[in-house]
C-alpha cells in the first residue's frame, strides 16, 4: 500500500464511516456491542470489531462505577439494545474486570470470509470467558538450547548444593 498524503492527514476524521450514514454507524455499533455482550465472543469484519472494541472498554469503565451511577445506566440503556443485558453487565462483567484498568477486550485475527467479498475477518471477545481460547497453549520444548542449557545448569547447581 503506497503511502499518501491523503492517508496521512485526517482533518478531524476520528472513527470510521464504514460506508453508513451517522445514524445508521451508530445502530450498527450497538447492535454489535449488543451481541458482545450477550455472547462474550463475536466475530465480525476486522475494521467493524476494531472500531467497536473502543466501546466495549468505555462500557465496561462505566460498567465498573456500579448501578446506582446515573450516567453509567444512561450510557448501558444507549448502547445496549436489549434492556434484558444491563443487569448482566453490571453483574456478571463489571465484577469481573474490577481489578483490571483496561484491556478488557481480546481481538483475533481469524482467515478471510469464503464468499465474494473475501472480507478480512477478526474474533473480538471478553477476556475470561467461558469458552476455549482462541489461540492454542504453548507447550514448552525440552529440547530447544536454552532449555537443555538451563536444564545442565540446573543439574550442575544441584551436585554442588549436595557436595
Amino acid at each position: 500500500m503506497r503511502l499518501t498524503l491523503h492517508m496521512l492527514i485526517s482533518h478531524g476524521r476520528v472513527a470510521r464511516k464504514m460506508g453508513l450514514n451517522p445514524q445508521s454507524r451508530i445502530n450498527m455499533l450497538r447492535n454489535i456491542l449488543t451481541g458482545l455482550v450477550r455472547h462474550e465472543r463475536i466475530e465480525t469484519v476486522r475494521a467493524r470489531a476494531d472500531e467497536v472494541r473502543f466501546y466495549a472498554e468505555k462500557l465496561i469503565d462505566y460498567a465498573k462505577k456500579g448501578d446506582t451511577d446515573e450516567k453509567a445506566m444512561k450510557m448501558a440503556t444507549f448502547w445496549l439494545t436489549e434492556k434484558d443485558l444491563v443487569p448482566k453487565l453490571f453483574k456478571v462483567l463489571a465484577p469481573r474486570f474490577e481489578t483490571h484498568t483496561n484491556g478488557y477486550t481480546r481481538m483475533a485475527r481469524i482467515p478471510n470470509r469464503e464468499n465474494l467479498d473475501r472480507a478480512k475477518m477478526a474474533v473480538l471477545e471478553y477476556k475470561g470467558n467461558p469458552f476455549p481460547p482462541l489461540y492454542p497453549v504453548k507447550k514448552e520444548n525440552q529440547l530447544t538450547l536454552i532449555n537443555q542449557l538451563l536444564k545442565g545448569y540446573k543439574e550442575e547447581k544441584a551436585r554442588q548444593m549436595l557436595n
